[in-house]
C-alpha cells in the first residue's frame, strides 16, 4: 500500500466555466480534459442534479431542495480544489447568491473565471436540438448569468468551436495575470453589495 504521508500540500486550479444552459460549457470542459497537461476533474452542476433520487418533491419544497443542491455542489467543487485536485467547474451563475457563495468558498487566486456565451438565436437553436431543456431556459438566464461583469477571459461559442475555446483557455493558463476575476469580485463584495 502506498503511503501518502509525505505528499506535498498544494491547492488545485479551478477553471470556472460560467454561462447559460446550452452555451457550450460541457463541450469545452470535455475538450479541456482531453488537452490539459495535468489531471483535471470535470464537475458539472447538472451531474449533481442527476444524482438526486427521483422521489417526488412537493412543490413547496422544490426551491429548498434545489438551493441545497447548489450549495452542496459549490462545497464539493471547492473541497476537491482544496485537496489539491484541478477542477473544471461547469456552472450557471444565474442567481446572485450562487456567485456570493462561490466567492466565499474558493481560493480566489486559484480560479480562472471564463465567460461562456453565444448568441440568443444559437442558444434557442441548441435548446430545440437537444430536446432536454425547457424552451426559453437559456434566454431566461441571460440577464443575470453575466451580471457581475468581471472575467479572466471569455469564449463565444457561436463563433468558436469547443476545441478552439479549450486551446485558448489552456494557453491562458500559462501566464495568468492578477488580480484574478474572483479576487476583484471578492474585493468588490467587501466594499459594496454585489
Amino acid at each position: 500500500m502506498e503511503h501518502l504521508d509525505h505528499v506535498p500540500a498544494r491547492r488545485g486550479l479551478v477553471i470556472f466555466l460560467n454561462g447559460t444552459s446550452s452555451s457550450g460549457k460541457s463541450s469545452i470542459a470535455t475538450e479541456l480534459l482531453r488537452i490539459l497537461d495535468e489531471p483535471y476533474f470535470h464537475l458539472p452542476v447538472d451531474a449533481f442534479h442527476a444524482m438526486r433520487s427521483r422521489t417526488p418533491v412537493p412543490p413547496d419544497r422544490i426551491a429548498t431542495v434545489l438551493h441545497r443542491t447548489w450549495q452542496g455542489f459549490h462545497r464539493a467543487a471547492a473541497g476537491m480544489a482544496a485537496a489539491g485536485n484541478n477542477v473544471v467547474v461547469d456552472h450557471v451563475l444565474s442567481a446572485e447568491w450562487r456567485l456570493r457563495d462561490c466567492l466565499s468558498l474558493f481560493v480566489p487566486q486559484d480560479v480562472v473565471l471564463v465567460k461562456v456565451h453565444c448568441s440568443p438565436e444559437e442558444l434557442e437553436r441548441r435548446e430545440r436540438a437537444r430536446g432536454d431543456r425547457p424552451p426559453g431556459l437559456a434566454a431566461g438566464q441571460l440577464e443575470q448569468v453575466h451580471a457581475h461583469g468581471v472575467y479572466d477571459m471569455e469564449c463565444d461559442t457561436s463563433r468558436t468551436t469547443p476545441q478552439e475555446c479549450a486551446r485558448r483557455i489552456k494557453d491562458f493558463l500559462r501566464d495568468r495575470p492578477g488580480p484574478t476575476a474572483f479576487e476583484q469580485l471578492r474585493a468588490g463584495t467587501d466594499r459594496r453589495p454585489l
